[in-house]
């Protein structure tokens, strides 16, 4: 195999966590007297943190001390109902056996708060992947490269034999700030059109196409020049 190392994001990519980040998001914005938002709108809202994901909910004349007093609710919220329509996809599973099998080391970064990601590795990955990180103080979030980093770390990876699979933009800049290729993949929480357009050079539809392009590598077409051939890495 070409790669030696993949490292995965979690939220649209592994697990579907929408319907739990919209009942958190909704949960706390009721609460304190702000409208519900829409799944559709919650789906644009994620990708650079929980933080982030409460500052696009509000209204952005919201003060400091609002701000802080309905994430809160959010958080505590989010941390007692993390997983309860929270799912794998259909093949993530036997993918990441598919990977263990191989003796391929894997990893999970995600900007989601550490204690949430912690949690669902242990429900989840436990028995498939190696290392997880998630948003904590002191390490900056994606797109740096710095979570990535600290995974390839953990697992004794080389950033040479590693591939990253995401289904976001963020993922997309993550990946190339720590100089890794992407597999971007169209499940998730962005489509394939809008990963195109944000530079993905190549998009995988399902978890086994994922196994595929790890196991070996493909010719990739770019978008204004479709069969062109650029091998990752």
């Amino acid at each position: 195999m070409k790669y030696t190392t993949v490292i995965f994001d979690l939220d649209g990519t592994l697990l579907n966590t929408l319907e739990d980040l919209k009942d958190a998001v909704n949960h706390a914005l009721t609460r304190n007297g702000y409208p519900e938002r829409t799944l559709e709108e919650v789906r644009e809202f994620v990708g650079n943190g929980v933080r982030k994901l409460m500052e696009r909910a509000l209204p952005e004349s919201v003060e400091r001390a609002e701000f802080d007093r309905v994430f809160w609710d959010f958080k505590n919220y989010y941390n007692c109902h993390y997983a309860d329509k929270t799912c794998a996809y259909d093949g993530v599973m036997e993918l990441l056996a598919k990977l263990r099998a191989d003796g391929v080391k894997t990893a999970i970064v995600s900007n989601k708060m550490d204690s949430a990601v912690q949690e669902l590795y242990e429900k989840y990955f436990r028995e498939t992947i190696q290392a997880a990180v998630g948003e904590r103080e002191g390490v900056n979030r994606k797109p740096a490269p710095d979570m990535v980093q600290m995974a390839l770390k953990k697992l004794g990876g080389s950033a040479k034999e590693t591939v990253y699979v995401g289904d976001s933009d963020v993922d997309i800049k993550t990946a190339e700030n720590a100089g890794l290729f992407c597999i971007s993949v169209s499940w998730g929480f962005r489509d394939a059109e809008f990963l195109r357009r944000h530079g993905a050079r190549l998009i995988a539809d399902t978890p086994q196409q994922v196994y595929e392009f790890i196991s070996d590598p493909p010719a990739v077409q770019t978008d204004d020049l479709p069969g062109q051939i650029i091998m990752p890495g």
